[in-house]
């Protein structure tokens, strides 16, 4: 994972040596809108966290408004009881107006992607921050992230990062799981009744990959077998869009690297291994 870019320091923090590092984004925001990606990271990633001596999640870069964190710390807490939650945004009026939503399990913290938290953390969520970045700057991010992440053991994998990007409201939504040794997975996620077909999640692909859904670049492939394995599933239509989706997604493990099952699928989801997907070059 390297970068033809170097990433800005945009300003010191707190104590006015420790440097932020980073860009001020957009910040924008709402209710709910991750909620595709907090369950599947509740599902996939819940034991980890609760064999965590201290299972300590960052939300970073939450927006000009906490409710990303805020439902990340209920929703992770559904499946690992200790869990805690560290908002982080390089904004420093944004964190300070978070401040009145602290509670036990749940702070706001001033930083970038040094990730300012003295453990190593068990998840690290970064939704629609890099979109706002060039695409040469995502393998030097990643790197620093996976380098903070709670490393693997002999019991458990280590940390994770989960970082992604998705519409305004959380219907489509697509990200990259990353371990501390660098990208795992791509998982596509929809609410199948807004879908036409499966191509129509191009436009959420994360900064890694949007530019890449060209022909002859493997996520272009990708979606263009799901697209033909979505219209010969027209027929369980009369079914309903799950019916449909889970039979294309069978068709499609024929070719590729399908990495969940059925209980994930009937949430509109599929993951397919990193390496798959990955741009060529």
């Amino acid at each position: 994972m390297t970068s033809r870019a170097a990433l800005p320091h945009s300003r010191l923090g707190p104590s006015g040596r420790t440097p932020v590092v980073g860009t001020v984004t957009r910040g924008t925001t709402n209710p709910n809108r991750l909620r595709r990606m907090d369950r599947w990271i509740a599902a996939v990633h819940g034991a980890e966290l609760r064999r965590a001596g201290d299972p300590v999640a960052v939300d970073l870069g939450y927006g000009a408004a906490p409710w990303t964190a805020v439902e990340l710390l209920s929703r992770l807490r559904t499946v690992a009881p200790r869990a805690r939650v560290v908002g982080v945004e390089i904004e420093p009026a944004r964190v300070t107006a978070a401040r009145p939503y602290e509670r036990e399990g749940l702070v706001f913290r001033h930083g970038g992607f040094e990730v300012p938290v003295p453990q190593r953390p068990c998840l690290v969520r970064a939704a629609n921050v890099l979109r706002q970045y060039d695409e040469s700057q995502v393998g030097e991010v990643w790197e620093r992230l996976c380098a903070r992440l709670a490393p693997a053991t002999g019991v458990s994998r280590g940390g994770l990062l989960v970082e992604g990007t998705c519409d305004e409201i959380g219907r489509r939504h697509v990200w990259v799981a990353l371990g501390p040794e660098g990208p795992r997975t791509v998982t596509f996620a929809t609410r199948l009744g807004s879908l036409d077909r499966p191509s129509d999640l191009a436009e959420r692909l994360p900064k890694a990959l949007i530019h890449r859904n060209v022909p002859g670049e493997p996520v272009h492939a990708f979606l263009r077998d799901f697209d033909r394995a979505w219209a010969a599933a027209a027929p369980y239509a009369s079914y309903g869009a799950r019916q449909r989706w889970i039979r294309a997604v069978r068709d499609l493990t024929a070719d590729w690297p399908v990495t969940d099952g059925p209980a994930r699928w009937r949430q509109g989801e599929v993951t397919v291994r990193w390496e798959a997907l990955a741009p060529r070059g």
